[in-house]
């Protein structure tokens, strides 16, 4: 005689309605202070830059309500909805250094949470008293 088990029924629970993602908003800051004051950085060219490079669902252009970038002074303060990277916003920042020619001067370095800034490389003193 074989002995055959018998397949195991699995109860399942009530099947419940999935309920929608609450989309929260995410406010980044790139502050350009300085090298606004040293007057070898555009904050409108770079708005406008932000403005055509910036990606939504893997268009650009495509900003769509889902992302607003504006200027205030020397910083621009970009809200998103749903996923947005504040790396991202950091690449493209280093991207338009590179292709403005002023990559060797500045770099983008994160001061809070959720904000960049542009500084200027540290010159050793050494150099200086030589």
């Amino acid at each position: 005689m074989s002995a055959v088990a018998a397949p195991k029924v699995v109860k399942k629970g009530p099947k419940t309605a999935k309920k929608g993602k609450k989309t929260s908003t995410k406010k980044f800051t790139i502050d350009c202070t300085p090298a606004v004051e040293q007057e070898i950085f555009d904050t409108a060219g770079f708005e406008k830059y932000l403005h055509d490079h910036v990606k939504v669902a893997g268009k650009t252009n495509n900003l769509a309500g889902k992302v607003t970038i504006t200027r205030d002074g020397s910083k621009i303060n970009v809200s998103a909805e749903g996923t947005f990277s504040k790396r991202y916003l950091k690449y493209l920042s280093k991207r338009y250094l590179k292709k403005k020619n002023v990559r060797d001067f500045l770099h983008v370095v994160a001061s809070n949470a959720t904000t960049y800034q542009l500084r200027f490389f540290k010159l050793d003193s050494a150099e200086d008293a030589e």
